[in-house]
Order: structure tokens, then sequence, then C-alpha cells
């Protein structure tokens, strides 16, 4: 079904009305999750009468009356300080991009540069970073990091699409398109025209952003320079600084004249490869390393999950690290420094005993703890009863005696391979390993 449902080009329009697309594109919605819109309806509201609502949507789009409410506005933070606006559309507007995406995918992309690797199938983080390296490793260390300010609150919506109507032929796709770009968000239930931008957030938005900003790849590829993108994520490579601070200037200038968009200054730079985060990574002599600013990141939440004076049971604040680790280190695992993982999970167990230290409520009872889970009293004893605060105890040989790597894969192993939702694969990564 879905194979002949996309076959037409040239009737774009008939496609995103049908219903059999638009469940297509609500099973998308449904697999992405998230929460509700300004109309409050959830995705198992929408679900539970799925048909009536495909249906009416169906009709809605081919009588021309359908109107994409305004998005929900909501503030993230930033892990380096401001907040990020992101924009929640309601669960048929998302049913209606989500289609939309399913359709013009196939077209768009054939079109986008090899060297662009974000929200495009088949082509990852990893891969980026893996060709920021071959291209490092050909001896262009320095790099031209780029950062634009606020891009999917600057894209210019008239002239988004006009690119895409060079590859739509279908205008009235376009006139959709149009509606949902105009459609404006909603903040304190005042509603905000929307002007210019392209919601992050919304299904639509990254196969859009990378229409605007293949323009910029097209542009680099004429100039004979090699680059890596993911997403508004931008580094070029060249052979010398000279040569990168002329790259820096001619190509800001193209982006903010052309393409109308703005670099953030403050946040752009000229420097060696080593001195670059790219993607939470960084290429040191040759060879892929986390960033330091993602180790520091990955230490923080850490500190996090394990706070002090918590009443959680250890069983639970572990689940939530193995919630965390999991994801975090299945994507840094392409680190060609292994040690910077150990790095973090020595200071997960670290964190984990000054916890179980800091639960004995006297000296005494630490010490008796201590000798009790096998210690020597010789080393407990000139440990326990020093002025060394809980911290600086954690990392002490009673300590470590008396809960070694072993304890943690066997009593606390035991809870991770009796709950399903856990992993065997934390056990082995994690809790096997010496600090």
């Amino acid at each position: 079904m879905e194979t002949n449902l996309f076959q037409n080009e040239t009737r774009l329009f008939e496609i995103l009305c049908h219903p059999d697309a638009l469940r297509l594109g609500f099973d998308d919605v449904k697999k992405n999750g998230g929460t509700r819109g300004i109309d409050g309806v959830t995705i198992k509201t929408f679900h539970s009468k799925l048909k009536e609502e495909l249906t009416q949507l169906s009709q809605e789009l081919g009588s021309w009356s359908y109107k994409p409410k305004p998005v929900r506005r909501v503030e993230i933070d930033k892990p380096d300080g401001g907040v990020r606006l992101l924009g929640i559309p309601c669960i048929r507007d998302r049913v209606v991009q989500a289609t939309l995406k399913r359709i013009l995918e196939p077209i768009l992309t054939p079109h986008f540069s090899d060297h662009s690797f974000g929200f495009i199938p088949g082509r990852n983080q990893t891969q980026a970073v893996e060709e920021a390296q071959r291209i490092i490793r050909s001896g262009k260390e320095w790099v031209v990091d780029i950062d634009l300010s606020k891009f999917f609150d600057r894209v210019n919506q008239d002239r988004l699409i006009s690119r895409l109507s060079g590859y739509i032929d279908d205008k009235r796709i376009l006139r959709v398109i149009g509606l949902i770009l105009r459609s404006g968000t909603m903040k304190g239930g005042l509603v905000i025209a929307t002007l210019e931008g392209t919601v992050q957030g919304s299904p639509l938005s990254p196969l859009l952003s990378n229409v605007v900003l293949d323009e910029l790849d097209k542009e680099l590829e004429n100039r004979g320079l090699e680059f890596c993108r993911f997403a508004d994520d931008c580094n070029l490579f060249v052979k010398t600084a000279k040569a990168a601070e002329r790259v820096m200037a001619g190509i800001t200038q193209f982006i903010e004249k052309k393409l109308k968009l703005v670099v953030n200054q403050k946040k752009s730079q000229v420097a060696r490869s080593d001195k670059v985060k790219f993607l939470g990574m960084t290429i040191v002599n040759g060879h892929r390393a986390i960033s330091i600013k993602s180790i520091k990141r990955a230490m923080d939440k850490v500190k996090t999950l394990t706070p002090r004076g918590t009443h959680t049971k250890l069983e639970e604040t572990i689940k939530e690290i193995n919630k965390w680790y999991r994801g975090w280190s299945s994507y840094y695992s392409m680190t060609q420094f292994p040690s910077q993982l150990k790095k973090i999970e020595a200071h997960v167990r670290r964190r984990l005993r000054s916890r179980l230290i800091d639960q004995q409520k006297s000296r005494r009872n630490l010490f008796n703890k201590l000798v009790k889970r096998g210690a020597k009293k010789s080393i407990v004893g000139g440990v326990v009863y020093s002025n060394r605060k809980r911290w600086a105890l954690s990392l002490t040989l009673a300590t470590s005696a008396a809960y070694p790597v072993k304890w943690f894969a066997g009593t606390l192993g035991q809870f991770i391979r009796s709950n399903a939702k856990l992993s065997h694969w934390f056990e082995v990564k994690v809790w096997i390993r010496l600090t």
C-alpha cells in the first residue's frame, strides 16, 4: 500500500489527503511520542477515535478548510546557558506534517549534499564525526566553526518556499506548507504571528532546515571547500590559519547577505581541530575524543542522578543511572579513548560509595559496616577515624574493599537482571570494571 501510495510525484496533494497516507503519518507521530498541543489532545486520545479523526482531516485538507492551530511554545535550558525555543503542534497538525515529510523526503533527499549528515535517512552523527576526522587527517587541521544564531527562528520563509518550488511541481503542497509556517505560536494564552522561522520541534522542520541550508552546502562545494554539516552545526576545514580567517569572513557574508541568517560571532571561531567541538566530539591528534564540555556535562549529570540526602532506594537510583548511561555511552562510544568512558563509570561508582558511607550515622557504625563487609580493621580504623569527609572516604582502599566491583556486579546486578526494563549490558559495561 505504502509503495503505491507515494509513487505519483505529480499528484502530491491527493496523496496528502488520502486517509491511508495520513494513517502512516500518525504511525510516525505515535512512534516519536511527545506531549499535547494547545488543544490538549494527547496521542492516546487521538488514537482512540483514529478513523474519525483521519477522515475529518482528509476532508478538511481536500476542501481547503484545514487550518493548522498555533503551536504551544515552550522553553528549555541550553547546557551552555540561555534557552532554546521549542514548538509543540497539536496531534492532528503533527499528523499532517509527518505525512508531508513522508511524501517530500524521497523527492528532496537525493538533491542534498553528501557533506550533510543531519536528518537524512542512512546518515548520522558518527558518520559526520568520522568524515571530519578523515578530512583533518588529510592535513586540513584548521577549522572554521560556524554557529548560526537562533537558526530555526530566523529562517526566511519566502526563500524557503522559493527553494521548495524548484523541486515540487504541485503548488498546493507549497500552499499547505505556507499555512503551517504561518500558523503562529501560543504562549501564556496569547497568539503570536510567525512571519519568519520554522518551528523547532515539529516533524517537518528538520527536512525544511536541510532545504534552507542546502543552499549553503552548494556554495561551499562551488568554492571547493571541504566541510561537514549536521543540521545547523557546520565545520569547514582548511590547511592554514590565514585561509581559515579568509573563509570565515567570506562565508559569514554569504550567510548573512544571501541566506538572511545570522552568524553568532561569540560562538563561531577559527581554531585547530583539537580546540573545536563538533557534535560533542573533538579530533585530537587525528583521533576521536569526547570533548571536555561533554565530559563535564556527563559528570554533572551523574551528580544530579546521585544527590546527597535522598531517600530514594539505591536500586531505583541505579535504574535512573542505567537509563541515562545506556544512551549516553552508546552515542559517545565513537571515542577512540576508552579511558574517557571509564572515567565516567568510575565516577558513578564513587558517587554511590559516597552515598553508602553517608547512610551510616556515626563513625563507629561506618567502621563496623566496612569491617563486616570484609575490609581489614587495620586499614579501616585509620581511615574512618580520620578527619576525612564522605567524598574523600569514598576513594579509599577500605571503602573499595568493602564495596568492590564484585559487589556492584553481584548484589546490585541481581536487581538489574531481575528487572526487565534494565539492561544486562549496563552490568557488563559499568559494574565489572575496576576503579
